[in-house]
């Protein structure tokens, strides 16, 4: 399970499924919402009945997602002080995590897709199953799978 609240009230909590850390860089884009949907709902990390694994994704398994923005993943640590200049920032980045939300949903199931609180300080609780940390960056990142996303299976 894994959850977050703001001032000490749940806002979301899921399941088994996958917790993705989204954080967005000045040059992504709405193509790199569609790109971040298809894999994050096809990502397969889940065994399937046989018990093999990472044969299912979560979309095939029926689980849920639990999106956080998190900008913090655009870090660069120049010194003793973390610089955020890539992140996008603001009322664009708002947008394009909504838009990323929305289409998670969209392509998957509305009750499946939980999120809170965009810029809020959160408590975030994960429980991190394995533990699988997968980093997924988006094409306009420049990663080669591409930093718009860090899943956690739960």
């Amino acid at each position: 399970m894994s959850y977050f609240s703001v001032d000490g009230k749940l806002i979301s909590e899921i399941g088994k499924g996958i917790c993705v850390l989204i954080g967005l860089s000045k040059q992504d884009t709405t193509k790199d919402v569609e790109y971040m949907s298809r894999k994050l709902l096809s990502l397969r990390v889940f065994e399937d009945a046989e018990g093999r694994r990472w044969a299912r994704g979560v979309r095939d398994a029926g689980l849920e997602l639990l999106c956080v923005s998190q900008f913090t993943l655009y870090c660069q640590l120049k010194g003793n002080k973390p610089d955020y200049r890539h992140a996008m920032g603001g009322e664009e980045a708002r947008q394009l995590y909504q838009q990323l939300v929305d289409r998670l949903r969209a392509d998957y199931s509305q009750d499946k897709v939980k999120d809170g609180v965009f810029a809020a300080y959160m408590q975030v609780s994960i429980q991190n199953d394995g533990p699988v940390t997968i980093t997924l960056e988006s094409p306009s990142s420049g990663g080669a799978d591409s930093k718009a996303g860090d899943t956690e299976a739960s």
